[in-house]
């Protein structure tokens, strides 16, 4: 797998969005839909238009490219599988479109690691609260192959997306390798809640959307 390949990008939608009470992606982040916004910035990477898994109707008005979601009510693990299903590349940059402050930086550093990469995922690992650790799976490159092993997990009632992971050769992007592209502090913040979409609005007003 080394020898790099196609790449294609994929925006998962919302899902239920339960806790900010509507579809995520359609919220306005200086004034252009969130999910707008996370296929801009991984097509500006992967150089091929973004394709969002979930409700093609909801998306479609908005100039994006939607397919079904496989696994309707699983989970973005559900999504993940069925963009690798639908895939036509080799390697996949799957990101979530509540993920405002990822950077066109780092998303182009974890294309070449997986480029040059022998696994079937290229994760970045995360320290939490009381430091323990946790990947990032809804900001990370898919290989087209692992697909089966993802299907298989779906099949037999796994739904957590670390614990489909499990199930692929996963080459882990450590903490000291990914903090030079995170200055704020804030790559992998994503937006549930009121709170967080009102935090977010606030750190982009005013800057003009390329």
């Amino acid at each position: 797998m080394s020898d790099g390949g196609s790449v294609a990008g994929f925006i998962l939608a919302g899902g239920e969005s339960s806790r900010m009470g509507v579809d995520k992606g359609l919220l306005e982040i200086a004034g252009v839909p969130m999910i707008v916004r996370a296929a801009r910035l991984v097509e500006s990477v992967v150089g091929a238009p973004a394709v969002v898994v979930g409700t093609p109707e909801k998306y479609r008005g908005l100039g994006l490219r939607a397919i079904a979601d496989d696994w309707p009510g699983c989970g973005p693990l559900g999504g993940i599988a069925t963009a690798l299903r639908a895939s036509e590349a080799d390697w996949n940059l799957i990101g979530a479109c509540d993920l405002p402050y990822l950077t066109r930086e780092w998303l182009e550093y974890l294309l070449q690691r997986a480029r040059d990469s022998e696994a079937e995922a290229v994760v970045a690992m995360n320290l939490g609260p009381a430091s323990k650790r946790g990947a990032e799976p809804l900001c990370a490159m898919y290989h087209t192959g692992g697909e089966p092993a993802m299907r298989r997990a779906l099949e037999l009632g796994v739904r957590k997306v670390t614990d489909g992971l499990a199930e692929l050769r996963v080459e882990v992007i450590e903490p000291a390798e990914w903090k030079g592209f995170d200055s704020g502090g804030f790559l992998f913040k994503n937006v549930n809640t009121p709170a967080d979409y009102e935090e977010a609005k606030a750190k982009f007003a005013g800057r003009a959307e390329k």
